[in-house]
């Protein structure tokens, strides 16, 4: 994969809200904040550099990127945070107000005829089998009609994550989908397993918010 593209517009989306949660979370001084934001970029770009490109039809391409960005940085810190302090600091530094913009515009769309069609074409692609750094998954729809379920069985992040050496931190990106889902507004996510936690396969289930 390249740095152009993608990769580059989501550090100019992102770069900054890294750093500046270094210090409002993580109590990094404005220069170390910066200092580790330079080694972040160059390490970001490093394991993008290395990473395959994905095929067009794959929608996860977004959170290997993402993914890659959190490692840049978190190998770059003085110490590794504990799992608390990396799920804060990665909510807050994800959560701007065009990331929130954009989880209202996908919540308008969720459980449309596109949304449920994508899963399905998703869950028939099984790009996993292709690419270890993306994800296979079955699509399951609730019996009540209420939402569906996204049943992973395979993770880019876990094995990007275990290569860094971060495998631990898995769970601080896991977070973030019971962040979106509420910031969507249309749906109230719920997980009951996750492959990182050890896990038989990641259940990302979204049921209809009602009232």
């Amino acid at each position: 994969m390249k740095y152009v593209g993608m990769p580059m517009g989501m550090w100019l989306l992102f770069g900054k809200s890294f750093q500046k949660h270094l210090v409002s979370v993580l109590h990094y001084s404005e220069k170390d904040a910066e200092r580790i934001t330079g080694s972040a970029k160059r390490k970001y770009k490093e394991i993008i550099g290395r990473l395959p490109e994905f095929e067009k039809k794959d929608r996860f391409k977004l959170n290997i990127v993402n993914c890659a960005m959190l490692c840049g940085f978190l190998l770059s810190m003085n110490t590794k945070p504990d799992l608390e302090d990396a799920t804060e600091y990665y909510e807050k530094a994800m959560m701007t107000g065009i990331m929130k913009w954009f989880c209202r515009l996908k919540g308008k769309m969720k459980f449309s005829n596109k949304d449920i069609q994508e899963m399905k074409d998703t869950a028939l692609l099984k790009a996993a089998d292709r690419n270890p750094y993306s994800w296979t998954m079955d699509f399951i729809p609730y019996t009540d009609g209420e939402g569906y379920e996204a049943r992973f069985d395979r993770c880019g992040i876990c094995t990007l994550m275990k290569e860094c050496g971060l495998y631990e931190l898995v769970p601080a990106m896991c977070h973030l989908d019971y962040v979106m889902s509420e910031a969507g507004g249309a749906s109230d996510f719920v997980r009951k397993y996750t492959l990182a936690s050890g896990g038989p396969y990641c259940d990302c289930g979204y049921k209809k918010k009602r009232g």
